[in-house]
């Protein structure tokens, strides 16, 4: 478990789900994840937004699909210490600006930005929201990952955006990098990647473009699948082991994937 009061630029801070009928994601994930639920407050377009909590913290937002987006997905958001800088940051790095920077009163300022590979993900500039109260534990988000082709394009652009360093390994027979941000420390000591990492690469599979997944830790990932089925999700591969975890890659009922993990450390 770990418990934030807020981030530092250039650390990944919060998730969000986007769909057309937010309040039945609210119920899916409320079965899901034990989420409750505080809003909703307005998003441009007449659209709504819940603020999902654990035990009173902030974990997770779900919201009304805006008008021009393409499809129902999970977002990412990077803090910054300014929006408009951000999208210049990355433009400069060689990304592309999707949404301009826009107030969102009284959480903060964002843009919806990609990387050159295509990857979408947002820039935070907080204000009243400071990003996930509750990571690392049952319910709350753990990870996000590029999914990328071009692993180090995407090092010269994190690098050059956000000042991220990636670090390669081999898990079987796939190469793996973790994004690291010198001088960060988060998580907690017993927690089983560095402190500094901000977030994990994953080799693009079958996915047709590069983009950003997420993770949450679930107690049981057996359970878990079974009731994102129920509910009228459904369940992409797994449940599968990947020590120290059990993992399973699962959908929203709008399709959106997702991945849950099960920690399971010796002793």
């Amino acid at each position: 478990m770990s418990r934030r009061d807020g981030y530092q630029p250039g650390v990944r801070c919060w998730v969000d789900v986007l769909g057309p009928d937010p309040r039945q994601l609210t119920g899916f994930y409320r079965a899901l994840f034990g989420w409750e639920f505080a809003g909703p407050g307005e998003m441009p377009g007449d659209g709504e937004y819940f603020v999902a909590q654990l035990r009173g913290r902030d974990v997770a937002g779900v919201g009304s699909l805006p008008p021009a987006a393409e499809a129902p997905a999970f977002h990412t958001y990077i803090e910054v210490e300014s929006a408009d800088r951000a999208a210049e940051d990355v433009v400069e790095a060689g990304g592309t600006v999707l949404a301009e920077p826009v107030d969102a009163p009284p959480a903060g300022r964002l843009a919806v930005v990609a990387d050159p590979e295509g990857a979408a993900f947002c820039v935070w500039e907080p204000r009243a929201r400071r990003g996930a109260q509750l990571v690392n534990e049952p319910g709350a988000w753990s990870m996000s990952a590029l999914n990328a082709r071009d692993r180090e394009g995407a090092a010269a652009f994190y690098g050059a955006a956000f000042g991220w360093q990636l670090e390669t390994f081999r898990m079987g027979d796939m190469e793996m990098g973790l994004f690291r941000l010198p001088g960060y420390v988060g998580g907690e000591p017993s927690q089983p990647v560095p402190r500094d990492v901000v977030a994990a690469v994953m080799p693009l599979s079958e996915a047709p473009r590069a983009h950003w997944s997420v993770d949450f830790w679930v107690d049981d990932v057996d359970r878990a699948t079974a009731t994102a089925t129920e509910l009228g999700g459904g369940v992409l591969a797994g449940p599968y082991d990947a020590p120290p975890f059990r993992q399973a890659v699962v959908a929203d009922p709008n399709g959106v994937a997702f991945s849950v993990s099960e920690l399971n450390l010796p002793g």
